[in-house]
């Protein structure tokens, strides 16, 4: 079945879409985005979401195209046209189309496309067997707190995971692990204790990472932000990750070592009952 997507404006078959081939989105990566789940056809964290987006576009100095209320419409008209019940919903804006220069146009009208994904979460056969992952250096440029489509290093990583029969791939900077290809990376040693890397420009800012970490408190989980090496993940009790098209993800295997017992952890299991009882309560 053939999507309707929205492209500056218009709700459009997904074959009748098109983007100016100088829209710096194409030409620079000049572009931000947020990828917004969606379970029982609600938003999962639509705020913290346009909170992340905000913040993204100020970095940029990048205008948004339009409002809150009006990007919230628009997910909820995709939601109804595309009859989803279960997936996400990306949107992507971009600085506008002008002439290709290094300098940012004056005048370039800001570009908005959102489409929609439909695929499980909740039961997701990896959540019930756990991913692989194997360790890179980590490649990108110096601000991956900040979401953009700048994506062709993380892509080359998950690739390179996929050809070593693997789920996923760690990135090390200076020893440590920052974060995976698309999610956040945690640890839990062998006293219970959750370990995650700090919030700083070298890691993603995740909505989902700051849910999970907010649960695991409540729930009485020791948590520790600071950074682990990938010895030290080897010899974790249990790891796992996160993202909003994941939720809490066991990880069973780093560099061929297993971990733990190679299978998903209590806790890892445990934190995503929980978010997924928690997001369905709030869901817009």
């Amino acid at each position: 079945m053939t999507r309707t997507v929205y492209v500056n404006g218009d709700y459009l078959p997904e074959t009748d879409a098109k983007i100016s081939i100088f829209d710096r989105g194409f030409l620079m990566a000049d572009a931000v985005y947020e990828v917004t789940s969606v379970l029982d056809g609600k938003l999962i964290d639509f705020a913290g979401h346009m909170t992340r987006l905000h913040r993204s576009l100020s970095e940029l100095d990048m205008d948004a195209p339009v409002t809150d209320a009006e990007l919230e419409a628009i997910h909820r008209e995709l939601i109804n046209r595309n009859d989803l019940t279960e997936g996400g919903i990306y949107l992507q804006v971009t600085r506008g189309a002008a002439d290709r220069d290094f300098v940012f146009p004056e005048n370039a009208t800001p570009s908005l496309v959102l489409f929609t994904q439909a695929k499980p979460i909740i039961d997701a056969p990896a959540a019930r067997t756990g991913i692989r992952v194997i360790s890179i250096p980590d490649i990108r440029w110096g601000r991956r707190d900040i979401k953009t489509v700048q994506l062709l290093a993380p892509s080359l990583g998950k690739m390179q995971a996929k050809k070593a029969g693997c789920d996923d791939a760690w990135q090390i900077e200076d020893g440590y692990v920052t974060e995976g290809t698309s999610n956040n990376a945690y640890i839990v040693d062998e006293h219970g204790t959750l370990i995650t890397r700090d919030l700083s420009n070298a890691i993603l800012h995740g909505i989902t990472r700051a849910a999970v970490l907010r649960y695991a408190r409540e729930h009485q989980v020791r948590v520790e932000e600071r950074s682990f090496t990938i010895e030290e993940a080897k010899n974790a009790a249990e790891a796992f990750i996160t993202s909003a098209s994941t939720f809490v993800m066991p990880v069973v295997e780093i560099d061929g070592t297993k971990i733990g017992a190679g299978e998903p952890g209590p806790t890892a299991k445990r934190l995503r009952e929980i978010y997924i009882e928690e997001s369905l309560k709030a869901a817009v």
